[in-house]
């Protein structure tokens, strides 16, 4: 998800932790601990068909979901916002047979009765049909459900946004990060003077004689469901095609409003070089069987796997620093593997998502102009830490639970640090490694998968070849920065890790002594530097070190 770094971010903060059932514009969280009946299926397609009245501000429509079953099932759970109603479902067999569905205690769970009890291995196909006035966004894209915009022209400008509240915010669905479809099918329809933009890739557009088109789309790799996009607007399409390092020629579309066609066309190039620079950072680009799509949006951006999200102006920055390219583009891009490819299967590890995609805007400064730049952002990043809450967790949780800051800044630091303790070439090397095992090859649909801090460790760990135990301990599982002390006394500076509770934390300090720098190994989280009387000293002058400031 993009984020907004002014004080308005904190008062979105805010805002996230005073949620309750109570409000009229709430939205239940997504994620937590599945239940029962939810963790005995698993789903592997999505069939989604939705019109939109943007003048009622209105949806109605069908999904199909098929799945196979893996504990016996006598009941399908999805979820699906209180808002929304529910015509009619049915069970999909060698005859349509309608079932009952129960509302429990005005929550947003829909409990569809089953005629027989479904054994392991068992395939399920049901279909829900519903309608009703979705949640508007309150503040998108952190406060999410559907945006109901106008151009300067006063034609609608529609767009999703659902990623803590989950995409049952707007159909139906089983809303929890660790249940991916394989693939999925979308189709909207929509007022002929609209075009409607999703992911995956284009198959047909039908024209009806209600002076309205359906636009299907295919999704062909597993997605997120809260990935899954509706944009809607009279939109110019710009077309192209990018040359992969996979060797693939992905279609390129980018949706773009007519008064900002032009550009946006100026833009696209920058856009595919940032899609180059990660490619060769981090391995093919993921949904390249689809496209590379983007979409100009009514608010900040999100990472829509395969149609970005995009709100800014088309050109750098966009993300509160001086980035010297379009940070918002960026952010959104870097998604595309790190939370689109390889996802969290529980939102406990919700930083994995955001830490290595703020990261990288700082590797793609240093690639345009340098190390420089490079500590330019590193820095902005450090300044904004806050440094009071751990960033992953070890028990299931929400989405809205985990999702502050530090996900971003303090993830996005520790790697920074990282690269300091065990090398650029480790660090990249492990990023590559996470989004594409060895083995994968970039191969498409096998790569995209769910993923655990855990994961993310053990490969740190291979690809080093040393225990990094203690150090994401502290960074990810303790509330508070490390503290370093120091203390210069009779020619020796000396240096203490404290406050990393019961590790042994030895990340190595750079201290500079005169004009040379020298790196200090931490043995037993402790060292003692020589120092000649009078000497200048500066206690990691570059700032590589991610501690309580």
């Amino acid at each position: 998800m993009a984020y907004r770094r002014t004080a308005r971010f904190l008062t979105l903060l805010l805002l996230f932790a005073g949620l309750g059932g109570c409000s009229p514009t709430s939205a239940q969280d997504s994620g937590g601990p599945l239940l029962p009946e939810q963790a005995a299926y698993d789903v592997f397609h999505y069939d989604l068909d939705v019109t939109v009245d943007p003048g009622r501000k209105r949806i109605e429509g069908t999904v199909d979901v098929r799945a196979v079953v893996e504990e016996p099932l006598e009941v399908l759970v999805l979820n699906l916002d209180r808002r929304l109603s529910v015509r009619q479902a049915w069970e999909i067999r060698e005859r349509d047979t309608r079932r009952s569905v129960e509302r429990k205690d005005g929550r947003n769970e829909l409990w569809i009765d089953l005629s027989r009890l479904y054994a392991p291995g068992d395939t399920l196909h049901a279909r829900v049909a519903y309608e009703g006035r979705p949640r508007v966004a309150p503040n998108p894209p952190w406060d999410g459900g559907l945006t109901w915009e106008e151009t300067s022209t006063g034609a609608p400008w529609i767009a999703t946004s659902c990623q803590t509240e989950g995409a049952d915010l707007w159909w139906p669905v089983k809303d929890h990060p660790s249940d991916e479809p394989d693939s999925m099918d979308i189709a909207f329809t929509v007022p002929d003077s609209l075009t409607a933009a999703s992911n995956g890739h284009l198959c047909s557009v039908e024209q009806a004689s209600d002076s309205t088109e359906t636009y299907r789309w295919h999704v062909s790799t597993p997605i997120n469901t809260y990935n899954v996009a509706l944009n809607a607007a009279p939109y110019v399409r710009l077309d192209t095609t990018y040359a992969s390092t996979s060797g693939d020629a992905v279609p390129v579309s980018a949706y773009v409003l007519p008064s900002d066609s032009a550009r946006g066309a100026r833009a696209l190039p920058d856009f595919l070089n940032q899609v180059q620079f990660l490619e060769e950072t981090l391995g093919p680009y993921p949904p390249r069987a689809d496209k590379y799509g983007v979409a100009q949006a009514p608010f900040l951006g999100m990472e829509h796997q395969s149609l970005i999200a995009y709100g800014h102006d088309f050109g750098d920055g966009g993300l509160g620093y001086e980035a010297p390219f379009d940070a918002l583009h960026f952010h959104e891009l870097a998604h595309e593997w790190y939370g689109n490819l390889v996802t969290v299967r529980d939102w406990k590890d919700f930083w994995l998502h955001e830490g290595p995609a703020t990261y990288l805007e700082a590797l793609y400064a240093e690639h345009l102009e340098g190390d420089r730049a490079y500590h330019d952002v590193t820095d902005y990043f450090r300044e904004r830490v806050a440094g009071r809450t751990v960033i992953a967790q070890t028990e299931a949780t929400t989405a809205e639970s985990i999702y502050h800051r530090d996900v971003y800044f303090r993830g996005a630091m520790l790697l920074h640090t990282l690269r300091y303790m065990v090398g650029e070439d480790a660090v990249r090397t492990l990023l590559r490694r996470f989004a594409y095992p060895e083995g994968t090859g970039g191969a498409g649909e096998a790569s995209f998968r769910q993923v655990t801090t855990r994961d993310f460790i053990e490969t740190a760990e291979a690809v080093t070849d040393r225990s990094l135990n203690a150090f994401f301990e502290v960074y990810l599982y303790q509330a508070s920065l490390p503290v370093l002390q120091t203390e210069r006394s009779d020619g020796t500076l000396t240096l203490k890790w404290t406050n990393t509770g019961d590790v042994s934390f030895e990340v190595p300090v750079p201290v500079r002594v005169q004009d040379s720098t020298r790196r200090v190994a931490m043995t037993g989280g402790e060292a003692q530097v020589p120092i000649p009387a009078g000497a200048d000293v500066q206690v990691d002058p570059k700032g590589w070190i991610l501690k309580r400031r």
